[in-house]
């Protein structure tokens, strides 16, 4: 992966925007941490600003002429940051407003990819006790249970039955979102980074919990991650040809990381997409950038690059 961009001083001063107010904000302290030291070692004028509520207010204190953002979740993820930074005339790195807003949603992420007649497990929206039923009767056991709005696999529950389910519902209703139901894959659990337009190796994830979940991704030591991921060349490239298409849709630019499931039937499913993905020691970009050969401090030097020349909403170039 060759650099675009070949002196830090075309950077200028770079901030660098992590925390956020959002449920991952403690995740997205220790990647925008992780992204400073990478930035700084590569002699990148960067400054680390922990967001909170207001993520304009430091912006307009000090001269930055890019954003490097690492705000997961709400606030930072969804558009909301990026719209923001419009306004501003402030370069930024990452997807635009309408792909962060798309792809922050999963259930508009899915009617998306159904509209494009990409594959993506069955689902149904949960409003309340009385979807339990039909929900059962629709995609049957087990299921997994979404906030609709939330990353890192916050306030997602798997349920084996209708208690189970109302349970899940319950929980994940506290997110202040919408909630759905979706079938349960049996299979292999993948993600593939995306760079630039370009695939990374694909990652295939392993852990003894019931799915993927927070605690696995940034806490368990038991969770495995195999990369390359042992496929037969064409298999990963049809993967990797169905990330990119998966983004294309939603008009994700610069970086991003699809996840998706193969069943037995070895019929892929594609589960969600996060634009500004982890950069911590867990995450799996680094991860999957290392394997083709791009230290972590190429890899923040290339997200950065993408910050220029900012595109118009939906367009290939970032």
């Amino acid at each position: 992966m060759s650099k675009r961009i070949l002196k830090s001083a075309e950077f200028g001063r770079v901030a660098v925007l992590m925390g956020g107010a959002a449920a991952e904000r403690e995740i997205s302290l220790k990647s925008g941490q992780a992204v400073l030291a990478a930035l700084l070692k590569n002699n990148i004028d960067a400054v680390g600003i922990d967001v909170t509520r207001n993520p304009i207010q430091p912006l307009l204190e000090q001269h930055f002429d890019r954003v490097f953002n690492v705000i997961h979740g709400r606030g930072g993820e969804d558009g909301v940051l990026q719209g923001a930074l419009e306004a501003l005339g402030l370069p930024y790195t990452g997807s635009g407003v309408l792909a962060s807003a798309l792809s922050m949603d999963k259930l508009r992420t899915k009617l998306c990819w159904l509209g494009a007649g990409l594959p993506t497990p069955r689902w149904m929206k949960l409003q309340g006790p009385e979807d339990v039923d039909r929900c059962a009767d629709l995609l049957g056991f087990p299921v997994i249970v979404k906030p609709a709005q939330e990353g890192s696999s916050i306030g997602m529950g798997r349920a084996e039955n209708k208690i189970e389910l109302m349970e899940a519902w319950e929980r994940a209703s506290h997110y202040n979102c919408a909630v759905f139901a979706e079938a349960w894959i049996v299979g292999r659990e993948y993600t593939a980074g995306v760079l630039d337009g370009e695939p990374l190796p694909l990652i295939r994830l392993e852990t003894p919990h019931s799915f993927y979940d927070f605690d696995a991704k940034y806490r368990a030591e038991t969770t495995r991650y195999h990369c390359p991921a042992g496929l037969p060349r064409e298999e990963e490239a049809a993967l990797q040809k169905l990330a990119l298409q998966a983004c294309d849709t939603l008009g994700v630019t610069g970086w991003a990381r699809v996840d998706l499931l193969v069943d037995q039937d070895n019929q892929p499913w594609l589960i969600e997409v996060n634009t500004v993905p982890g950069m911590t020691d867990h995450s799996l970009v680094p991860m999957a950038a290392k394997v083709a050969g791009s230290s972590f401090e190429d890899l923040t030097w290339r997200i950065l690059e993408t910050s220029f020349p900012r595109r118009g909403e939906g367009d290939a170039e970032a």
